[in-house]
């Protein structure tokens, strides 16, 4: 039989693990849950890939801290899947490898060095419809944003370029947004200097531009976002 010291000091060793072990169990119950990831591809040129700007104020990293700061609870990565002088074709010819299993929802904006090519609209819709068919075979959803063309190929052939996005978006349920500059087109039509902006080459946007853009597209990743996790 133990001693009356020994079979004290036990009982309450005994006690204080068992405490303990309670306490664990309770921290456990209390803890949250791990936070729900979900990684969006951003598809594009570089409009996409933020030629010409800082390190971190490009379309990606702005876009990571405006959904970042609106997603509480969810891990959003937002990849960098811009290259800067691509194509629909460039486009085309990588998404395959864009869509790692990894990837939840897609972002695809591409077409304006089409535009400077004067590539035919029928191409542009082809390849922008083979991106969004990729999408559409890996379970991504998808939101796509234009690119309006300019009027210095001719009234049918801003037609054609202008009708590929939304048509296309209605074909294959995918998200659509009209015009990735368009927030800086309205800013300057009321009054603003290209240059608050644009970058000298007044095709590109500065960091201002950039977060312009974010505030106006946001929105519509919120919804992709939405998509990706029913």
């Amino acid at each position: 039989m133990k001693p009356l010291s020994a079979l004290a000091r036990s009982v309450r060793y005994g006690a204080v693990d068992g405490l303990r072990k309670i306490a664990f169990a309770v921290l456990l119950v209390a803890a949250p849950a791990s936070a729900e990831t979900l990684t969006i591809a951003a598809l594009g040129d570089s409009l996409t890939q933020g030629y010409g700007v800082p390190r971190g104020e490009g379309f990606v990293p702005q876009l990571q801290r405006w959904v970042d700061a609106r997603t509480p609870g969810l891990e959003v990565t937002v990849e960098n899947a811009g290259v800067s002088g691509d194509t629909t074709a460039g486009g085309l010819a990588r998404v395959g490898w864009t869509l790692t299993p990894e990837v939840d929802a897609l972002i695809v904006t591409l077409g304006g060095n089409d535009l400077l090519r004067g590539i035919a609209p029928e191409a542009s819709r082809a390849n922008l419809a083979g991106i969004l068919d990729a999408a559409d075979k890996a379970g991504v959803p998808a939101l796509l944003i234009g690119i309006p063309a300019p009027g210095n190929y001719g009234a049918d052939y801003k037609k054609a370029f202008d009708a590929i996005y939304p048509e296309l978006a209605a074909e294959y349920g995918a998200l659509h947004h009209s015009d990735f500059l368009g927030a800086i087109r309205t800013e300057i039509a009321e009054g603003a200097e290209t240059q608050t902006y644009l970058q000298p080459d007044n095709i590109h946007p500065n960091p201002a531009g950039v977060a312009l853009i974010v505030e106006d597209i946001g929105p519509s990743v919120l919804d992709l976002i939405d998509l990706s996790r029913d």
